[in-house]
C-alpha cells in the first residue's frame, strides 16, 4: 500500500469532481471538544457531501468494556454507508477539519469492512479552495456491500488488550502529557501501558495539516521501532487510526487497538506507568 492508495490531495480530488468522475464525499467532523460536527457541516461542506457522525455512526455505545468509542458491527457498517449513498465501485473520500481523526476513524472502519477505494483528504477541509455548499445533503440509497460483520476480524488488523501488552512494538498515539501521565482529561486514570512508546498523531502533520512526507514519516516511525508488526493505541480508538493510516502509506500494516487506553484504564487489574 502506498500514499495515495490511503490520502488523496486537495488538487486530485478537485480535478475529479471538474471532470465528473463519481465519488462518494464523506464529511466526518468531529472533535474530543465538539463530538456533534453537524452544525459545522451544514454551516459548509465540499459540494455533495454527506455528514457521518462519528458517535453515532463509526461507534456502538450499546457494546460494553470495549472503551469509549467501541467498533460498529460490520451490518451496521453497511447500512450506514448506504444511507450515504456509498455504491459498489464508487471512489469514497472522507475529509474533517479536526487533525485527521474523523476521516481516519472513517477510513479505518470502512476498509476493515471490506469497502474498498476509499482515501482520506490530505490537508482536510483546509486544504480544500473550491466552492463550499451549505445546508444538509441527502443522497440516493447506495448498494454497496461489507465483507465482514466482525471488524476485528476483517480487512484492517486489530488487536485486544491482551495482544497490545504483548505487541512486539505498542505506538501510543496520545498527546505527550497524557501519555507521561501529567494530565488526563478524558479518562478516570493517567499512564500508559507500560512499554508503549509514544508517537503523537499530530507529530505526523505539518503546520498546515497535510501529512508529512514519506521521508519524514519513516524517519518518526524508524525511531519508533516501528517496522515490526506495530500495534498503535490512543484515547479511544480514533486518533490512533491517524498513525496507522500514516503507517499504511509508507506500507507497514500496523494494528489498531480499538478499546485503546478508555478500554485499558477501566480494567483495574492492568498495569499503568508514568513518565517517559
Amino acid at each position: 500500500m502506498t500514499r495515495d492508495d490511503v490520502f488523496v490531495s486537495a488538487d486530485e480530488l478537485a480535478g475529479m469532481l471538474d471532470r465528473g468522475e463519481p465519488v462518494t464525499l464523506l464529511d466526518v467532523r468531529w472533535t474530543l471538544a465538539e463530538p456533534d460536527g453537524s452544525a459545522a457541516y451544514e454551516a459548509g461542506h465540499l459540494p455533495g457531501a454527506v455528514y457521518v457522525s462519528l458517535d453515532d455512526d463509526l461507534s456502538d455505545h450499546s457494546v460494553t468494556g470495549r472503551g469509549r468509542h467501541p467498533l460498529p458491527s460490520g451490518g451496521a457498517v453497511q447500512a450506514a454507508a448506504r444511507r450515504w449513498g456509498i455504491r459498489t465501485g464508487v471512489p469514497v473520500v472522507v475529509y474533517d477539519d479536526w487533525n485527521r481523526a474523523g476521516s481516519a476513524r472513517a477510513w479505518w472502519v470502512l476498509t476493515a469492512a471490506g469497502v474498498p477505494g476509499v482515501r482520506i483528504l490530505d490537508g482536510g477541509l483546509a486544504a480544500w479552495t473550491g466552492d463550499v455548499h451549505s445546508g444538509a445533503i441527502v443522497p440516493e440509497p447506495g448498494d454497496v456491500t461489507v465483507a465482514f460483520e466482525d471488524l476485528t476480524a476483517g480487512a484492517r488488523k486489530a488487536v485486544t488488550a491482551d495482544e497490545a501488552a504483548d505487541a512486539p512494538v505498542l505506538i501510543d498515539a496520545r498527546a505527550p502529557e497524557r501519555f507521561r501521565g501529567d494530565t488526563e482529561p478524558v479518562d478516570p486514570v493517567a499512564g500508559h501501558i507500560p512499554g508503549a512508546r509514544n508517537v503523537p498523531s499530530t507529530s505526523l502533520l505539518r503546520a498546515d495539516g497535510t501529512l508529512l512526507p514519506p521521508d519524514d514519516l519513516t524517519r518518526v516511525f524508524d525511531g519508533a521501532g516501528a517496522g515490526t508488526e506495530p500495534a498503535v493505541y490512543c484515547g479511544s480508538g480514533v486518533t490512533a487510526s491517524v498513525v496507522v493510516a500514516a503507517l499504511a502509506s509508507v506500507g507497514v500494516d500496523a494494528a489498531l487497538f480499538p478499546g485503546s487506553w478508555s478500554q485499558w484504564s477501566a480494567e483495574s487489574a492492568r498495569p499503568v506507568a508514568l513518565g517517559e
